[in-house]
C-alpha cells in the first residue's frame, strides 16, 4: 500500500511538472489596422467569398460523425452511432432518430443539446480560418518567435464555449499553418493543432489534416453543392426543419 501511494505521488508531481512546463499563458496583442489587414489576407488566401457563396456542404469529422449543411438556410444533419438529428441551427430544434425510430420528450432534448455541441466544435475544426471575423470576436497581431507576424482571434461570445482564443500562425500567402490554442475544455494553454492538406471545393480552401502531437483530427467526405441533388440528396431530405 505504501508503495502504491508512493508511486502514485510521483505520478502527480510528474504530471504537475509537465503541465507547468507545457502550460503557456495567452499572449497579448495589437489591435488596429495591420491586425485587421492580415486578417484580410487570411480571408483572402482561404477563398472566403467562395466559401459564403456555397449552398450545401457535407463532411465526417474524425471518422465519428457525419454532417450535410444547408448553409442558405442555416440547417445540418448530424449523424453519429444510430442517431440522426436534423436541426435548425438558428434556434437548435428538429427532429431525433434512434435506429430509425422517431425520439421525442427529454430523450430528444438530450439528443438536441449533444449534437448542438457537436456541430459548435466540428464545424469550427470544418473551416475555422472563416470565422475570424464572426460577431464577438477581437483580432490583433501578434510577433511569433520566428519573427512573422501571427493573429490572435479572441471569442468573446458564440457557440458553447466563448472566451477561447487561438493564436494563428500563417505562411507568406495567408494561409493557415498552424494555430495555439486556449480553450475552456483543454486545460494546458498554447497547445498546437496542424492545418494542412488543403483541398479546394467550390473555390474554397478547407484543411482535412490536423495533427495535435500524437492525436490527429481528420476531415472526411468533403463535397460542395449548389443543390441538394448534386449532393445525391433529394429536395425534401430537410423537409419539416423550419
Amino acid at each position: 500500500m505504501k508503495k502504491f501511494l508512493i508511486v502514485l505521488l510521483v505520478l502527480a508531481v510528474a504530471g504537475f511538472a509537465a503541465y507547468q512546463y507545457f502550460d503557456e499563458s495567452p499572449p497579448s496583442g495589437k489591435k488596429g489596422e495591420a491586425a485587421e489587414a492580415l486578417a484580410d489576407k487570411m480571408l483572402s488566401a482561404i477563398g472566403k467569398d467562395s466559401w459564403d457563396a456555397i449552398p450545401y456542404i457535407q463532411w465526417t469529422f474524425k471518422d465519428a460523425r457525419h454532417y450535410v449543411w444547408d448553409k442558405q438556410n442555416d440547417r445540418a444533419e448530424i449523424k453519429w452511432d444510430d442517431n440522426v438529428v436534423k436541426m435548425n441551427l438558428d434556434n437548435q430544434s428538429g427532429s431525433v432518430t434512434k435506429a430509425g425510430e422517431q425520439i421525442e420528450g427529454e430523450e430528444k432534448q438530450e439528443a438536441l443539446e449533444k449534437a448542438w455541441g457537436y456541430w459548435c466544435n466540428d464545424s469550427f475544426w470544418l473551416n475555422a480560418p472563416a470565422k475570424i471575423r464572426d460577431s464577438g470576436t477581437m483580432r490583433s497581431i501578434v510577433k511569433m518567435d520566428d519573427g512573422t507576424d501571427g493573429l490572435l482571434v479572441e471569442y468573446t461570445s458564440g457557440g458553447v464555449t466563448p472566451g477561447d482564443a487561438y493564436l494563428w500562425a500563417l505562411d507568406e500567402a495567408g494561409l493557415p499553418i498552424y494555430y495555439k490554442m486556449w480553450v475552456s475544455i483543454i486545460p494546458v494553454g498554447g497547445m498546437k493543432a496542424t492545418w494542412g492538406d488543403w483541398k479546394e471545393v467550390m473555390g474554397a480552401k478547407i484543411s482535412t489534416s490536423h495533427d495535435l502531437g500524437s492525436f490527429s483530427i481528420p476531415i472526411g467526405n468533403l463535397k460542395a453543392g449548389k443543390t441538394l441533388a448534386e449532393m445525391g440528396l433529394g429536395e425534401d431530405f430537410f423537409e419539416g426543419v423550419d
